[in-house]
């Protein structure tokens, strides 16, 4: 049975309608795709080293289409189905595109809402209780984003973030980002792979490009094991290897990061590729808090908290062993929070805290037993 293919895709028909004026300007805005897959968290941005080519490309594809501002058209070429949006037509707000028509790429609006999103909000390196080795590790990578030109060659480039879940490492990263006042790319591990061949070489080479243009700033990629795996596990995950030596080139340096350091967190270091762990300078070790650090971290939130707090939290702090930051925040406090507003209470009490305390703690006993089972 034959299919009728131009119904699948609409054309622009490019009659020349009486009436219409040629456009001299048209600026193009990239909108993105018309739909996204769930999980497919990151937007792309297209943009364009070279408007004069993006001009010619333009003109090719949509010569003699009639515009007016508000319009959107489609690529169909290179990132089929990709959106640009009108957003002005000259003269009139309206016109037909032709041979002597100039076409923008207007990428003013995109850039200065990108960079905004990089910038998390206020927190300092006060904010990180603990982890006083790390925060003194790290020091030298917030005086380099301060003046990066001091440095010269012995610039702190890769830095190497491990240690258990929840134990402030992406914390530390935002923290000496907002104390230095510059942007970071915050990034997951898995968000750098592609759906296809060499798109997750592209995705890396492009966020890199990205951060040498907003120099000075921190590029972060949590989960970094994920693509970092040592070659001996990449059967396993064989789609890594183009991410892996795309990585290489930019933790290499090959093109100059002056401004740029590049700081990856894995919670599993015996993991890693050793050619990509020894690009690291520095590798920074987190660790679980002690009974004075859960103290600390305990009275730091509860200040925080809308409800009162009823409960010993130096009791609390000895009974909680084991447990990160994030634990004592995310699942014993904030939970005893929402047990205590759907119940309708003003005060949170200590009976709700070591309610949720045993939950923790069944829960890490049924993981252990889990694990036991695997590797006997």
């Amino acid at each position: 049975m034959s299919h009728d293919v131009s119904k699948l895709r609409h054309v622009p028909v490019r009659e020349e309608k009486k009436g219409i004026k040629v456009a001299k300007l048209v600026k193009l805005k990239p909108s993105g795709y018309p739909l996204r897959a769930l999980g497919d968290e990151k937007e792309q941005i297209l943009e364009t080293d070279n408007p004069e080519l993006f001009q010619a490309y333009a003109r090719e594809q949509w010569g003699g289409l009639a515009l007016k501002e508000g319009d959107f058209v489609f690529d169909s070429f290179l990132y089929p189905d990709y959106a640009f949006q009108v957003v002005r037509v000259a003269p009139g707000g309206e016109g037909r595109i032709s041979p002597i028509t100039k076409i923008q790429l207007d990428l003013s609006s995109v850039r200065k809402s990108e960079i905004t999103k990089r910038y998390k909000r206020n927190i300092s390196l006060l904010d990180v209780i603990g982890q006083e080795q790390a925060k003194k590790k790290s020091k030298i990578i917030l005086h380099y984003l301060k003046d990066s030109d001091h440095f010269g060659e012995w610039a702190p480039r890769n830095v190497l973030f491990y240690g258990p879940p929840g134990t402030g490492k992406t914390m530390l990263s935002m923290a000496l980002a907002a104390e230095a006042r510059v942007p970071i790319y915050l990034n997951k591990a898995t968000d750098l792979l592609g759906h296809c061949v060499g798109d997750g070489a592209r995705r890396i080479h492009k966020l890199y490009d990205d951060a040498r243009r907003n120099a000075p700033c921190i590029v972060f990629i949590d989960e970094f094991d994920a693509i970092g795996l040592d070659r001996q596990y990449q059967n396993i995950r064989g789609d890594v290897t183009e991410i892996v030596n795309a990585l290489l080139s930019e933790l290499d340096g090959i093109e100059e990061n002056l401004g740029v350091v590049t700081i990856c967190v894995t919670n599993a270091p015996a993991l890693l590729d050793e050619a990509l762990k020894s690009r690291f300078e520095e590798e920074v070790r987190f660790t679980l808090p002690t009974e004075k650090e859960r103290l600390e971290i305990l009275n730091h939130y509860v200040q925080k908290l809308p409800l009162k707090v009823k409960a010993d939290l130096e009791k609390l702090a000895t009974l909680t062993e084991g447990s990160s930051g994030r634990d004592l925040k995310e699942r014993i406090l904030k939970n005893a929070l929402y047990e205590a507003i759907l119940d309708g209470k003003k005060i949170i009490r200590e009976e709700m805290l070591l309610k949720h305390l045993d939950v923790i703690n069944i829960q890490k006993r049924e993981q252990d037993k889990k694990a036991s089972r695997i590797f006997s």
